[in-house]
This record gives C-alpha cells, sequence and structure tokens, in this order.
C-alpha cells in the first residue's frame, strides 16, 4: 500500500518507505514512567507522514533507513495523519538510502534485516491510548 492511499483510522497497515528525517526525542512522564517519544517523516513515491517512534525503536532506525510497517495504524493527532505500530504492529529495516557504509563486513552481515516486536515497547501505546495531549 502507499503513504498516500492511507487515512485516519485505518489499521493493519503495511507500508514500506525511507525515513527522511527524525526529531530530538522527548521524554515525558506517564503514571510514574519514564517515556520516549520522536517523530520521524516517512517517504515514499506517492507522498509523506508522519510516523511516530517510541522508547528503543528511537536508536533503532536513523535518516536514509528504509523500512517496512506491518500491522500498523493511522490516527491524527492535532490534525494531521499519524502512522503508529501500536501494540501488534511491527517495525523492520530492509535497507537503506546510502549508497555505501563505511564498514563493507557491516552490509554482508545483514544487519540490515533488524527486526523490531512492537509489543516490546514497555506498553507506552497502552498508557496513552485515549491521551491528545503530552
Amino acid at each position: 500500500m502507499k503513504i498516500s492511499e492511507l487515512f485516519v483510522r485505518q489499521g493493519s497497515v503495511e507500508v514500506e518507505g525511507t525515513i527522511k528525517e527524525i526529531t530530538e526525542p522527548r521524554t515525558f512522564n506517564k503514571f510514574g514512567r519514564e517515556l520516549r517519544v520522536a517523530d520521524a517523516i516517512l517517504e515514499d513515491d506517492s507522498g509523506t507522514i508522519k510516523l511516530t517512534l517510541w522508547n528503543d525503536d528511537i536508536g533503532k532506525f536513523k535518516q536514509g533507513d528504509k523500512i517496512r510497517i506491518t500491522n500498523g495504524y493511522v490516527n491524527e493527532y492535532q490534525g494531521e495523519k499519524q502512522l503508529t505500530t501500536g501494540k501488534f504492529g511491527k517495525m523492520e529495516k530492509i535497507g537503506s538510502d546510502k549508497k555505501k557504509s563505511e564498514n563493507p563486513e557491516v552490509e554482508e552481515s545483514g544487519e540490515a534485516e533488524e527486526e523490531i516486536k512492537i509489543g516490546e515497547k514497555e506498553g507506552a501505546e497502552e498508557l496513552l491510548e485515549g491521551e491528545e495531549d503530552f
């Protein structure tokens, strides 16, 4: 599916794109737990969408990474569409826009196939479900 085809409250989203930028993470406390969130811009040949990265996911992806979202969800925050993996989705790196790695051994090791299980996000999505302001 293409980014331009996504709509608010759409579930079971499967999309691939390239991370064009990632904002500095924000930290906040929710129910006594410290959580981190950063926004990324995901792009494919049809358009862009804001992608929400939580906690450990923030350090696992960088600008230029090609990723695949499986079982994602599109929500809306302050009038803008946002893509998230939610509790049951997953996000995996499938490549990079970089021409050549500075360390060819890393490129050959298959590191680009790193998979992140979203259910391991320390419950951040559960804590924020239904929250509009943070």
